[in-house]
């Protein structure tokens, strides 16, 4: 008799669905309910792992989605291990891909605004929100300009500000370019912009 394969851990299962339904349905319309139906068990099991589904949405772009947050900490942590652009590089390559996976899944928030705005409220008392990244990756360009890797009068934050918007814009924009020209791919538009950036605070 063929042995079935051990049920997975409620609080995967919960992410799991979590993910799929927030990315296909959007934010506002994956319902706790709706997730747990997914997931194969109760609200009540879902509220035994999370406190709300904002607390749900912040566990799935902290596990589900490429590792922005983790490789900014660890640059803040340990600055000057490898070359400036090296870093800035291995940045905008997740954030194209974070922002990519994450308009979709918040993008219905933008057609809501009380629901916006409960969002926002529960984010400040989470202690997360889309400012954490440039903070972190502008706390990384303030280190490696106190070791005078960068110019002495950049503007850290607007460098953040700048790199990771163009991120940003470029996963928002991306489906609108398909069709009239190829778009670059990740790597590369992730190395030129860090080059270009670099350029422009270099010492």
């Amino acid at each position: 008799m063929e042995q079935q394969a051990p049920r997975r851990p409620t609080r995967e299962r919960i992410l799991d669905a979590a993910h799929e339904l927030m990315r296909t349905l959007g934010l506002a319309r994956a319902t706790t309910k709706e997730i747990a139906k997914a997931a194969d068990c109760s609200e009540a099991a879902l509220y035994k792992h999370f406190s709300s589904k904002e607390d749900l949405f912040v566990r799935v772009l902290q596990e589900r989605l490429p590792r922005l947050g983790p490789a900014l900490h660890r640059l803040v942590d340990a600055p000057g291990e490898r070359t400036v652009e090296e870093n800035l590089t291995e940045v905008a390559t997740l954030a194209c891909q974070f922002y990519a996976e994450s308009f979709p899944i918040a993008a219905s928030l933008y057609a809501e605004t009380k629901l916006k705005a409960r969002h926002e409220d529960s984010m400040r008392q989470l202690g997360t929100g889309p400012h954490m990244p440039i903070e972190a990756l502008d706390a990384y360009l303030r280190a490696e300009r106190d070791a005078g890797r960068i110019a002495a009068d950049a503007d850290t934050f607007a460098a953040a500000s700048l790199l990771l918007g163009a991120c940003a814009q470029r996963a928002f924009a991306y489906d609108a370019t398909v069709g009239k020209r190829p778009p670059r791919p990740v790597d590369a538009f992730a190395a030129g912009l860090a080059r270009t950036l670099l350029a422009g605070i270099s010492r």
